[in-house]
């Protein structure tokens, strides 16, 4: 996949790209000619994501929070100056921010400040921001567009929105290019099951590779757009480099909706697993349902998530049984 830019004069830094959807940003970033500089706190991402690069001469991993700014991180010209920015780093953990509100407005709303301070002031061509479906109500029509009302539900989608607005204001007031991917449930290899953080299907997928029980939160009868990782780290790239897509926010999912209960069963049998099902009292500040209108990411970038959730389980399960061998 060639990038639209000469790929020997870009320089894409990418803020979590050690991280679960960072990585795979990386690899198609690498894959396609440019050079790459990671800035990662490995708070929650891991060398070992990208650990088929530690040879890879366009790349360079600093160890650095966005909350602390990111110009010192990138004083050092290790390729010339950076020409694009694909801002990933964030505190991902919805339940948290509602007992951290501060806590999640230095990383999420201050590391976005950040970096487009530091894109203000070092002429980087263009912003990509990993924004969230959490930025919408509960009240909005199904499947969402990305003209519905939002409402969010947790500090976590509260400054994924208030991080949209500062995009809006470094492009009017500075001209700065920008695009803002709103991300529907990511799931794939590399999402960390033992962490916090995790999603519901790395979850699931590592409990029934053991055969141990699932619990869901509340009656599971709450809907999902679940979107390949490797779909999701094309959207990015793919944003970066065109510009028909500048100054937009866009969706990012499949336009499919599943319970969490038929996703259980789906691992379970996917598995062969003995695992059984329970369910636990639901947790604050999640939305009921969740599905993406993705005409806009269809017009606008020609893009379609073209992984099917029975696919993309597949190679999560895979993954996961081979990161843990031991499980069965």
């Amino acid at each position: 996949m060639p990038l639209t830019d000469n790929a020997a004069g870009t320089v894409v830094a990418v803020t979590g790209g050690a991280g679960f959807i960072g990585s795979h940003t990386v690899d198609r970033l690498l894959t396609a000619g440019a050079r790459v500089i990671v800035i990662d706190d490995f708070s929650t991402g891991s060398r070992d994501n990208l650990a088929q690069w530690q040879h890879e001469p366009r790349l360079r991993v600093i160890e650095a929070g966005v909350a602390d700014g990111v110009f010192a991180p990138l004083a050092a010209s290790y390729f010339g100056p950076v020409t694009h920015v694909i801002h990933l780093a964030a505190q991902t953990s919805v339940v948290y921010s509602v007992d951290n509100p501060l806590a999640d407005i230095r990383v999420n709303l201050g590391g976005t400040a950040h970096v487009l301070e530091y894109s203000r002031y070092n002429g980087v061509r263009k912003v990509v921001f990993a924004s969230s479906s959490a930025v919408y109500s509960d009240d909005v029509p199904f499947p969402t567009a990305e003209d519905a009302p939002c409402a969010p539900l947790s500090p976590y989608g509260v400054n994924k929105l208030a991080s949209e607005s500062l995009l809006r204001y470094y492009g009017m007031l500075h001209g700065q290019r920008w695009t803002a991917l709103r991300f529907f449930n990511v799931y794939g290899p590399r999402q960390d099951p033992g962490s916090p953080y995790s999603g519901v299907i790395s979850i699931f997928a590592d409990r029934a590779a053991a055969d141990r029980p699932l619990s869901i939160y509340g009656d599971g009868e709450q809907t999902r757009d679940f979107v390949y990782v490797g779909d999701v780290a094309r959207a990015l790239v793919q944003s970066c480099f065109d510009d028909r897509s500048d100054g937009a926010v866009i969706n990012i999912g499949t336009g499919a909706e599943g319970t969490i209960n038929e996703l259980a069963r789906l691992i379970i049998a996917l598995s062969d697993s003995r695992s059984t099902v329970g369910h636990a009292p639901p947790r604050p500040g999640e939305n009921r349902r969740s599905v993406a209108d993705v005409r806009r990411a269809r017009d606008l970038l020609g893009f379609v998530a073209d992984t099917g959730l029975e696919d993309g389980l597949a190679h999560t399960l895979a993954w996961t049984a081979s990161a843990n061998p031991r499980r069965r």
